[in-house]
């Protein structure tokens, strides 16, 4: 499964995306993580499974949506305070927003 984690300038969504992978590695899970910053999602988003959108970005949670269905990508809202734990949250929130999917 290939993630995108997305924040305003790739910052904090570098950190998520690095915690990602080292715990799905952890849980032995093929899970692809990566962090792209709002400016550059339309490139960074192509061939990927689950967009995991920043909570910090709620208000363009509408425009990423539209870049997230036209790319036929699952899109979730990331918790506040996902940022900051072990990855968990947002690797349990890729997983179930991929399954749900369909996918």
């Amino acid at each position: 499964m290939r993630v995108i984690v997305v924040c305003g300038a790739g910052a904090s969504s570098t950190f998520v995306a690095l915690r990602v992978r080292r715990l799905a590695a952890e849980r032995g899970l093929d899970v692809d993580a990566r962090a792209a910053s709002e400016a550059l999602l339309a490139e960074a988003i192509a061939d990927a499974d689950v967009l995991l959108v920043g909570a910090h970005l709620a208000e363009r949670l509408d425009e990423l949506r539209r870049i997230a269905d036209e790319a036929s990508v699952a899109l979730a809202m990331l918790p506040d305070g996902a940022a900051h734990d072990d990855g968990a949250t947002a690797l349990d929130l890729a997983l179930t927003t991929h399954a749900g999917a369909g996918s």
